[in-house]
């Protein structure tokens, strides 16, 4: 696209909504947050034309602390809705999930517990493991323009620091564990037995897991699978050896011997890795089995695990978006059933002459 959402966004807000707002409600506006951030792909600049069709349009989000949010959302939405035009520079105002007609206004602490299922930054090892990693985009991605508080760009640079590194490596460690006792193990299995489903299922799990482990080992969060590629090839060190075999796995044309042989080669690279960044102590060289594959990321989990701090050696990190799902629900039912049609493209074959 020629213009980005985010940046037609940002001059409607400084020339036009952030003047409304200063004028009458000055007070309000000096602990709020504004910007694009939160849900779309437009938030990390990957949409395109196809992510016109919904949920897209000129929008600013704005958070501000809960109590102000109770008393006083009302009064600022009917007023600034009131000004707005119905379009500008020939985009419309996009509608926001939490409400609002180009300016979509909600709490602080209600927005980081919808995404991240806290209202404050993470404080402690098992806090941080509580977050869903896609889910922290939602915090760090886009752009805030005007935090004069700097309460939301705080939480924003505890997210941008990264994992504490106790907690990277009880992630790293789970990543281990599933890219191979879910993964490649699984895959072998279902080879064996000619399994076809189960080959299928378990090396789409496989290939996402073993990408997801390349971003942790960068100390970089890897975004939802839709946008996982585009992230995945700006991996300043894991990108380039591994950027051949996912490319060749993932062909339908590749075979599924072939697929597991790419699996247990981004293995070898992913373990190699470990071992020069310390994580790891050097080992020999481990030999497949015939009958379970090659499980050489399980010797990783073990060895991090047992150097892990007792607190946090059995604790799960939670990578489904539990939060997020939550909160849509809630959406999803405030909206009537021709609404929610419209928002899927889900026109009635009649209306559209099939």
């Amino acid at each position: 696209m020629s213009e980005s959402i985010i940046d037609i966004s940002r001059d409607f807000f400084n020339e036009i909504v952030k003047p409304i707002l200063e004028k009458e409600f000055p007070s309000e506006t000096a602990p709020t947050a504004f910007g694009v951030f939160g849900y779309g792909s437009e938030v990390l600049r990957l949409d395109d034309a196809y992510s016109t069709d919904h949920h897209w349009g000129i929008r600013i989000n704005a958070l501000m602390p809960e109590a102000l949010f109770a008393a006083r959302n009302d009064a600022i939405q009917q007023t600034v809705s009131a000004k707005l035009p119905a379009a500008w520079r020939g985009h419309s105002l996009r509608e926001g999930l939490s409400g609002g007609r180009g300016l979509s206004l909600t709490s602080l602490e209600g927005y980081l517990t919808r995404t991240i299922g806290l209202d404050h930054a993470p404080k402690t090892y098992e806090e941080w493991l509580s977050v869903p990693e896609e889910d922290i985009m939602h915090i760090v991605g886009g752009e805030v323009w005007h935090d004069p508080s700097g309460l939301f760009t705080s939480i924003r640079r505890t997210f941008n620091d990264y994992y504490p590194e106790p907690v990277r490596l009880r992630r790293i460690a789970h990543w281990c564990r599933y890219f191979s006792g879910m993964g490649t193990y699984a895959l072998k299995r279902a080879i064996l037995r000619n399994n076809e489903l189960y080959a299928t299922t378990t090396f789409a799990k496989a290939i996402r897991l073993g990408i997801q482990l390349a971003f942790l080992l960068e100390r970089q969060y890897f975004p939802y699978d839709k946008w996982l590629l585009a992230y995945f090839e700006r991996l300043p060190r894991l990108a380039d050896p591994l950027r051949p075999l996912v490319y060749e796995a993932v062909r339908l044309s590749t075979g599924w011997e072939r697929k597991l042989e790419l699996l247990e080669k981004m293995a070898d690279i992913l373990d190699a890795t470990m071992v020069a960044d310390g994580i790891l102590k050097p080992h020999p060289k481990f030999k497949r089995s015939a009958s379970s594959g090659y499980r050489l990321m399980e010797h990783a989990y073990a060895e991090i695990i047992k150097g892990l701090p007792s607190e946090i050696k059995t604790v799960v990190p939670v990578w489904d978006q539990i939060y997020m799902e939550r909160f849509h629900s809630g959406y999803v039912n405030s909206l009537d059933m021709d609404t929610w049609h419209s928002l899927l493209n889900l026109t009635p074959e009649s209306e559209s002459g099939g």
